[in-house]
């Protein structure tokens, strides 16, 4: 055991790294200062707004710092001025240069969602539905200067099943990650040298960020396709689709059998079972949409505003 306390700073941004604040202050450890994106305008009136990190470190009386960047040579000594052990960083939004890497006595651990050496990168969540992996899961890893490429330090894995968006599969993962943090944390505050294990050189899978181009459903695809970047692109940036000649937000469907010769995109049946779009394979059945300036609604809700719609499957 150490005779003081572990010096930790944090760096997080969105929501997903709040519960590994949480852990690293529930560990015992002091943590002394919470590093995060400067504020940001949001919301319809733009406003300037904390992330969620801010607000958790300033609920819970911790220094924040909101740096653009560790360019500056003040930037990293007010970094070094707080003598940090270790350094954790989650979903912070920066890259850390080596000189920054090299400040805490211990290093910087990561906590990156993903099974790596898969999926590094900014949406790793999302590409991995998109992909239909089966399984996904959280890598707590100490950083080195590539991107997601350093030594895995704790792992923790869960499947990803037919139902799971982007949203269900976020929320997991950050428990995981909190999970698998608490675990490091606790094992090196009681003396322990964590093993760090060497990413394997096959299998890097680039995680790209997501762009909103993206979102729009090209029905020449095969319909199982389409299934998952719904699901992958729920609850942001949402997909989207020509139906019926409206553009519309699709946030639920299904793949489901198609007919042979149907023109991709054209509406093969639309009833209270959904509305079935055909696709290059199979067919996408629409479950929830919403429509401009509308809110999410069930297909049968949508097809009593759009009555001429109604035609059952022969």
């Amino acid at each position: 055991m150490t005779d003081r306390p572990l010096r930790l700073v944090f760096a997080g941004t969105p929501d997903f790294a709040v519960p590994c604040l949480e852990a690293c202050r529930a560990s015992g450890a002091d943590v002394v200062a919470v590093y995060t994106q400067p504020d940001r305008p949001a919301g319809r009136g733009r406003k300037l707004t904390a992330s969620p990190v801010k607000e958790a470190a300033i609920a819970a009386g911790i220094a924040v710092e909101q740096p653009e960047s560790f360019k500056a040579e003040a930037d990293r000594d007010t970094l070094a001025a707080y003598a940090p052990d270790l350094m954790v960083v989650v979903a912070y939004g920066l890259i850390l240069p080596r000189k920054v890497l090299a400040i805490p006595r211990l290093g910087c651990w990561n906590v990156h969602a993903s099974l790596l050496p898969r999926w590094r990168g900014a949406a790793p969540i999302q590409r991995a539905i998109l992909a239909g992996d089966t399984e996904s899961g959280v890598d707590l890893m100490q950083m080195e200067a590539g991107l997601d490429t350093g030594p895995m330090l704790v792992e923790r894995r869960t499947p990803i099943s037919a139902d799971d968006t982007g949203g269900s599969l976020h929320d997991r993962l950050s428990v995981l990650g909190a999970d698998a943090l608490a675990e490091g944390l606790r094992r090196v505050m009681a003396g322990e040298t964590l093993v760090a294990t060497p990413q394997a050189d096959t299998g890097v899978e680039y995680a790209h960020k997501l762009d909103k181009a993206e979102a729009l459903l090209d029905f020449t695809r095969p319909a199982i396709e389409l299934e998952r970047k719904v699901r992958a692109f729920d609850p942001w940036p949402v997909a989207e689709a020509e139906v019926a000649g409206e553009r519309l937000r699709i946030w639920s469907a299904v793949a489901i059998a198609g007919e042979p010769g149907a023109v991709p995109g054209s509406l093969l049946a639309a009833s209270r079972d959904g509305l079935d779009i055909a696709c290059a394979e199979g067919a996408l059945r629409l479950l929830a949409v919403q429509r401009a300036g509308g809110r999410r609604i069930g297909v049968v809700d949508y097809l009593n505003a759009r009555p001429e719609l109604r035609k059952a499957r022969s």
